[in-house]
């Protein structure tokens, strides 16, 4: 064996070892801030170093805001708030035309919004009505805003981390189709443990509040993007991953009863793309670089669940999109 080729593993195992570590270390200092939720925080940083944008959902008051707060600070990226309201305009978000006085002239000016940030924390996004929603949406699919025909880049990398409440909470307007495609998972914020609770009490009661500390740069952040497109897909796992995604269309040949039954539509090929990527991010973070089956089972819920349409019955019966998730997985075979 030539020494190049020897090398090349080595070269392979110190790149995934690095970025392991990095991931982890980015990980304990948002945990410094964040009591349990370790699989929404782990979910957070997929969405983040995927290239996609994050859905989180959950009754007020559970460290949303801190999480995507403290991200930031641990990325040292700018941060960008917007408190998603009934009467929030598009421009409030996107930035407007305005007119300015230059030399006894009069010209018109771009003021830019709030979504130019590296990590935008839209909150509480569904209690905005949909115009407003989509103004979101070509930020989040192309990285750019579209203003009086004249198009603006946004810096990379560029994170959207959005919140809803329940919607059977009062003032909420459900998300279009096309808006949840956009996010890369859905994670849902549970209400934290007794212990939790008590140490959250000793974190933020007491005169020893933790400051979170810059961990990691935005440069790097690209790096470990790159990196995970890069983690090689066995040809029998992106099969199984299609099947897993074929199985929520109810006019499959796969579709589960729980598919024929309860869903209109099943998940996008977008769905399979953030499954994909996200089983790469999970297989670096335990340090291979190759997918596992696991992988893709261990990330379907989340990158999958607010992808499902569901019908009528589905609607009236109040069926959860997890349970349809979990009967795939089980229904379909490796192989």
């Amino acid at each position: 064996m030539s020494s190049a080729a020897a090398a090349q593993p080595r070269d392979i195992e110190e790149t995934v070892s690095t970025f392991t570590s990095d991931l982890r270390r980015l990980r304990d200092e948002i945990g410094k801030m964040i009591v349990g939720q370790d699989p929404i925080v782990e979910g957070v940083l997929m969405c983040l170093l995927g290239g996609g944008h994050a859905l989180l959902e959950g009754v007020p008051g559970l460290g949303k805001t801190m999480l995507v707060r403290t991200l930031a600070e641990c990325m040292h990226a700018n941060f960008s708030r917007i408190q998603f309201t009934p009467d929030l305009m598009p421009a409030d978000i996107v930035g407007t035309n305005v007119i300015v006085e230059d030399h006894g002239g009069k010209r018109f000016e771009f003021q830019r919004g709030p979504i130019f940030a590296n990590i935008v924390l839209a909150d509480e996004v569904n209690r905005a009505t949909p115009k407003t929603q989509s103004a979101l949406l070509e930020a989040m699919s192309e990285g750019s805003v579209t203003v009086a025909k004249q198009t603006y880049s946004l810096e990379k990398p560029f994170f959207v981390l959005a919140t809803q409440n329940p919607l059977e909470m009062e003032g909420t307007y459900p998300l279009p189709e096309a808006q949840l495609d956009r996010f890369f998972m859905k994670l849902v914020v549970e209400f934290p443990t007794g212990d939790e609770l008590h140490t959250i009490l000793d974190r933020t009661t007491t005169d020893e509040v933790p400051q979170p500390q810059p961990v990691i740069d935005k440069p790097r952040v690209m790096l470990m993007r790159d990196l995970v497109r890069k983690v090689p897909l066995a040809r029998t796992i992106q099969d199984y991953a299609v099947r897993v995604l074929q199985a929520t269309h109810p006019d499959t040949q796969h579709a589960t009863p729980m598919s024929k039954k309860y869903l209109r539509y099943g998940a996008s090929p977008r769905g399979l793309q953030a499954m994909i990527l996200a089983a790469k991010i999970r297989s670096l973070l335990q340090g291979r670089y190759a997918v596992a089956i696991d992988d893709i089972r261990a990330v379907a819920p989340p990158t999958l669940r607010h992808r499902l349409i569901l019908n009528f019955e589905g609607e009236a019966e109040g069926i959860d999109a997890d349970a349809i998730v979990s009967e795939v997985l089980k229904d379909t075979r490796e192989a």
